[in-house]
């Protein structure tokens, strides 16, 4: 257990093994700074939060591949499970088990769409901590010195708000992001619409759809340069869910 003074939040990143995480991933993003000055001198670090990005995604690609895979299934599957509902709906755990035994039959998990956002996780936790950490490792965290045209990467439309220090650059470059964020998810919604269960209330293809919204607001929080990796990663995750859709399209 950490000890802190009364009334102020514990740092979990203060202990050692976070707080190594949290040094390696700032040094890393420095080190790809670096590399990325003679390039773009004005947005090195911002060029390493994309590089960054850009390398998770590649990572994450055979999970992707399974997450299409399981979206494929669960469309064919669609007819059993309604059927399953039909016939278990007074009995919940007798329908938990048949349902769970359904998918173990096919050799697939319903949860296997949740393994994107649960590993990049990680990455965004770290990019959010990373510039949010006036000292890190200590040192002082030279990634807070960085900007993107003009708006620190430690900033949020959030804090800058609340704190009254919101300009035109902060408004029109974090507000920039969440157009993107919230236009790509009104294309995923569009492009990329579930199959429709006839059996599910009315109510859940709404909350569905206003989930595809959720990043654009989390933007609003975090700091610049996480936000940058959301609106990256979105726009990724787009491209590459149209492309798994033609190789593994859900049943007509």
């Amino acid at each position: 257990m950490i000890d802190a003074p009364i009334g102020r939040p514990v740092d979990l990143f203060a202990l050692p093994p976070l707080a190594f995480l949290l040094d390696m991933t700032t040094r890393a993003l420095l080190a790809l700074a670096a590399v990325f000055d003679p390039l773009v001198p004005g947005a090195a670090a911002a060029l390493a939060v994309v590089a960054v990005t850009v390398i998770v995604r590649m990572l994450l690609i055979p999970v992707g591949v399974s997450q299409a895979r399981a979206e494929q299934t669960r469309a064919r599957l669609a007819p059993q499970l309604r059927a399953l509902q039909e016939r278990w709906r007074k009995n919940p755990e007798r329908l938990q088990s048949e349902t769970m035994q359904l998918y173990r039959d096919e050799g697939a998990s319903p949860f296997g769409g949740c393994l994107p956002l649960l590993a990049q996780a990680p990455v965004v936790g770290l990019l959010y901590a990373v510039f949010l950490h006036p000292v890190v490792g200590g040192h002082a965290n030279l990634l807070l010195a960085h900007d993107l045209w003009g708006v620190p990467l430690g900033r949020s439309l959030v804090s800058a708000l609340s704190t009254g220090t919101v300009d035109a650059a902060t408004a029109a470059v974090i507000g920039g992001i969440v157009v993107v964020i919230a236009g790509v998810a009104e294309l995923t919604r569009r492009l990329l619409r579930p199959a429709v269960d006839p059996s599910a209330p009315a109510w859940t293809g709404a909350m569905v759809g206003a989930l595809q919204f959720t990043t654009a607001v989390v933007a609003v929080f975090v700091p610049l340069a996480a936000g940058l990796y959301l609106a990256v990663t979105t726009v990724w995750t787009l491209a590459q869910r149209l492309i798994l859709r033609r190789r593994y399209p859900l049943p007509a």
